[in-house]
């Protein structure tokens, strides 16, 4: 499908733009993830940015790895999200899980900033 993509205009890049979500976002955790986003006024594409502690995972094969795991879930979902939305997921499990559960768990995280966001 068209909209299943991840085109570079859905990645939130840029310094003042992840401090803007650092500073005025809300923040959310739903089982690996916790989550910082900032609802913007305007219609565009949500916006994300992964990340993965180096503190964590030493090794920049497993990070990447997650990182295209977390990735790829998004880009299966997004339309959970809307438009107008910036996030930032942040892995915080000491362990690799695999896709099936990084899915379910992208799922209920993207459900609740949904559900924030229309309360």
């Amino acid at each position: 499908m068209a909209d299943e993509t991840l085109p570079k205009s859905e990645r939130l890049c840029g310094a003042t733009a992840v401090a803007d979500l650092f500073e005025h976002g809300k923040g959310v955790t739903q089982g690996c993830f916790r989550c910082k986003y900032l609802l913007r006024a305007d219609e565009e594409p949500c916006r994300m940015v992964v990340s993965v502690p180096k503190r964590s995972f030493k090794r920049a094969v497993k990070r990447n790895l997650l990182k295209r795991r977390i990735r790829e879930s998004y880009r299966k979902q997004k339309s959970l999200l809307g438009t107008g939305v910036d996030v930032l997921f942040i892995y915080s499990l000491k362990e690799v899980l695999p896709y099936e559960a990084i899915y379910a768990d992208m799922t209920a995280a993207l459900t609740a900033i949904a559900h924030e966001r229309n309360a």
